[in-house]
């Protein structure tokens, strides 16, 4: 990773998992350069003006996920609003690279909303990634302090549009709490994914950055984690992923596993 000058989202985001999942031999790579042209209140990446993207960027991830012997790989991207296709195209790119260069690895994106970059989504989904992740964080009330470049019903809308073009698709999303957040917008936020048809919900603690981020509005306890992991559940979901350490990639590789049994469970009966 570092010979091929990749950049990892365990890093740039301050997960607090990165011991357990690179010593598993797990990261979330993250393409498009490691500065965002947003700024979320939530989020620990760097934000200012974009460098150029890297047209070999796709080769090098490639090459480094069959070095790493990966079976399963998680792309993600800093937004990339300075862009036509907000990325888009680097998604396909390394996508293609993958195929031809791992062939039997499965692949997972964790998309930015391309807000405003008409057929961005389309080409990404049409490039057929194994999951598709694109993450609500919050719910809508606290979009304009939290997430204040995105839109509510742009992102639940992406990936609706996902499962239109390739219905085979895992789709994935997740949310945070302890942000000011209360029960039953909570179980909204469930209602509406189900509705736009999302296999997989992942939940977990929003934990400060640092200073100058949004505070945390409460320390959810694991017993309330369990209780919204049934509400999802009986919803319909897949898989539901709900304790204060979950994030969206963390044990990316088994879920995905666990995603197709219950699918094929789902289909049986």
């Amino acid at each position: 990773m570092r010979e091929k000058k990749l950049h990892t989202v365990c890093e740039e985001a301050a997960c607090p998992n990165i011991g357990e999942c690179w010593k598993q031999r797990h990261a979330t790579f993250m393409i498009l350069g490691d500065i965002c042209t947003r700024a979320c209140a939530f989020c620990n990446v760097k934000t200012g003006r974009p460098g150029l993207v890297d047209a070999s960027e796709p080769q090098h991830l490639a090459e480094s996920v069959k070095s790493m012997g990966l079976a399963h790989v998680v792309i993600t991207s800093v937004d990339r609003d300075d862009l036509a296709d907000g990325g888009a195209s680097q998604f396909v790119a390394c996508l293609e690279r993958l195929r031809e260069i791992t062939p039997d690895t499965t692949v997972e994106v964790l998309t930015p909303d391309f807000r405003d970059k008409n057929g961005a989504v389309e080409a990404v989904a049409a490039a057929l990634p194994d999951v598709f992740n694109h993450n609500l964080e919050t719910v809508p009330r606290l979009y304009p302090s939290i997430r204040p470049g995105a839109r509510y019903f742009t992102s639940l809308r992406l990936l609706q549009r996902v499962k239109e073009i390739n219905p085979v698709a895992f789709t994935k999303s997740g949310i945070m709490l302890g942000l000011g957040e209360e029960r039953q917008e909570v179980m909204q936020v469930m209602d509406d994914l189900r509705a736009a048809d999302v296999d997989f919900l992942t939940i977990g603690q929003y934990l400060q950055p640092t200073r100058k981020h949004a505070a945390v509005s409460r320390y959810v306890a694991p017993e309330e984690f369990d209780d919204y992991k049934a509400l999802a559940l009986a919803r319909g979901f897949l898989l539901v992923q709900s304790s204060p350490l979950t994030r969206s990639s963390h044990h990316a590789d088994r879920d995905f596993l666990a995603l197709r049994e219950a699918r094929v469970r789902q289909q049986g009966r």
